[in-house]
């Protein structure tokens, strides 16, 4: 007898395990800090959050709550927002407190997700969903964004007293760093190690302001299974463009010989304006790679090519409109394949 209610408790344990794991109440602080980074060979400080350079990733679930103590310890007022698929979610002011914000606005607790849906779920644990596991491996990020030489604050105060566009900037970067430049050899790109015969999957930001990017690695086809939180009918390119703001997952298969492979980021303009019309690199290094060796090298678009940027719209349609599409039929919602995270 003491042994059937010993097995009952442990029954009740493995059913109740994965809801509390599923579901959890994920805390993190943001301090926002100043500190002196080197690129282009010219130093500068700049506002960092957790003095990190891109800022800290924060990782959470779907259903999962997540809390964020926000601390502001340089001299601006310093605002913070995250693009969401519920629209940008700011921080606001603490209650009482008018805007502007005193300086240094002291901290506040910022809830990520829709407001209304975690105040009717904070108390439920049956908030568990299972991941889709295929065979990847998922390599960090990889965030194209800008970089300017100048102070950006006096950068922003010209262009307010002007009146004009803000002056250029001076690279983009491809996870916070330029790449390798003729007037600044000394300093490297990011490298993204890679093993032989796998597949990974990329997870694609565009921080730039307001640049349009076209991404491409030499000698690899990108797979695209995400494009801002929502499944898309995978779809091979040679090359993505992404806008401002926007996210893309995208598969790659390292099937080529062992080498470098230049990842290129560039910006896409049709317009007579001007722009940042310098190209971010990184590379793409297969493990067992000889340190000597040559990097295949690859050109992406010129800053005007439109054509590269009509793709097909039926591409893009989420997995449950293709499935109505295509005879009623359903996307896969069995696991069959394992994944494997690194980081």
């Amino acid at each position: 007898m003491e042994f059937s209610y010993c097995l009952r408790f442990l029954l009740l344990i493995a059913c109740l395990s994965p809801a509390l794991v599923e579901c959890r109440v994920r805390r993190y602080t943001f301090n926002v800090v100043m500190k002196n980074t080197t690129r282009l060979c010219s130093s500068k400080p700049i506002v960092t959050v957790n003095g990190k350079f891109p800022g800290p990733t924060l990782y959470a679930r779907e259903d999962d709550t997540v809390l964020v103590r926000v601390i502001n310890k340089v001299k601006y007022n310093v605002s913070i927002h995250w693009a969401t698929v519920h629209g940008a979610i700011v921080i606001l002011p603490k209650r009482g407190v008018p805007y502007p914000f005193p300086t240094p606005h002291k901290e506040v607790v910022v809830i990520l997700g829709d407001y209304e849906s975690f105040f009717k779920n904070k108390f439920s644990v049956n908030c568990g969903h299972y991941d889709a596991e295929i065979g990847i491996e998922i390599l960090q990020f990889s965030i194209a964004a800008e970089w300017w030489k100048s102070d950006t604050e006096a950068v922003i105060n010209q262009a307010l007293k002007s009146g004009l566009a803000p002056n250029v900037s001076d690279a983009h970067t491809i996870n916070g760093h330029p790449g390798t430049f003729s007037t600044c050899p000394s300093q490297g790109g990011f490298t993204l190690p890679v093993q032989s015969g796998q597949t990974y999957m990329l997870r694609i930001i565009n921080a730039a302001l307001n640049e349009e990017l076209f991404f491409k690695i030499a000698g690899h086809k990108l797979t695209i299974v995400e494009v801002d939180a929502t499944y898309v009918k995978p779809f091979k390119t040679d090359t993505i463009l992404i806008a401002p703001g926007q996210t893309t997952n995208a598969l790659i298969t390292t099937d080529q010989n062992t080498g470098k492979y230049l990842v290129a980021a560039a910006p896409f303009m049709d317009s007579p304006i001007a722009v940042d019309n310098v190209t971010a690199t990184a590379t793409l290094h297969y493990s067992g790679t000889l340190s000597n060796a040559a990097t295949t090298l690859t050109t992406p678009p010129p800053r005007n090519a439109t054509a590269a940027t009509m793709l097909d719209e039926t591409n893009f349609p989420p997995l449950q409109l293709w499935a109505v599409k295509h005879q009623g039929s359903s996307p896969p919602i069995f696991i069959d394949h394992h994944r494997s995270h690194s980081g």
